[in-house]
């Protein structure tokens, strides 16, 4: 599968790189394939590669949009063309004043992320923990798996998501359509606040157990 990466930071670069080692196509979208982000990147994995935003995102099935929040406007409304029919997994939170809800708890940052892209195909998914998780999530003295919940509107998109969320190692769950997102950025916040302001152990995640 070819899976773009628009950020390749803290979240974004643990991701690519497992998931290429899956046997995934991983592309960087950058706007300078020589930047200092792109090399960190490809240090830590060299069969990464690096391509102009749009020809990136163009060529990928996947886009995965990990930058801050407050950068998706910008990096979204020139893309809107190259984004339709893709599935884009919105690994993004908006964060506000004193680890509030960015958004006011009005709307998700994934429904306006929707609104931006609206021929695209929106899966919030690989938010509700920190990066730690992303860099290893593997729990073995548990008999259960990390849950990565997620949600979307296109049952398709979910599917593929999901699936990629399984070989990554976790539990998938889906918890709906994308109207839930907003629920799961209010999950990413309680980590975050458990663990950065409370000093909870960061390598917490949550469990789905069933009888």
């Amino acid at each position: 599968m070819n899976i773009t990466f628009i950020g390749y930071g803290n979240v974004g670069a643990p991701l690519a790189d497992h998931l290429q080692k899956l046997g995934h196509n991983v592309t960087l979208a950058a706007r300078d394939t020589q930047s200092d982000a792109v090399q960190k990147v490809q240090a830590r994995n060299a069969q990464i590669k690096a391509a102009p935003i749009e020809q990136a995102v163009r060529e990928a099935d996947i886009v995965f949009l990990a930058t801050p929040y407050s950068a998706n406007a910008d990096i979204m409304a020139p893309l809107a063309d190259a984004l339709a029919g893709k599935i884009i997994v919105d690994c993004t939170n908006p964060v506000g004043a004193g680890l509030s809800h960015g958004l006011n708890s009005a709307q998700s940052g994934s429904e306006a992320l929707q609104a931006l892209a609206p021929r695209a195909k929106v899966v919030k998914a690989f938010t509700i923990y920190g990066f730690e998780n992303f860099e290893n999530n593997a729990y073995p003295a548990y008999n259960v798996k990390p849950v990565m919940m997620y949600c979307g509107d296109d049952a398709e998109a979910k599917q593929t998501v999901g699936g990629l969320i399984e070989q990554l190692g976790w539990q998938p769950l889906d918890v709906g359509g994308l109207v839930q997102a907003l629920h799961l950025e209010h999950m990413t916040l309680l980590w975050v606040r458990m663990v950065r302001m409370n000093g909870a152990n960061p390598n917490m995640v949550w469990a789905m157990i069933t009888r």
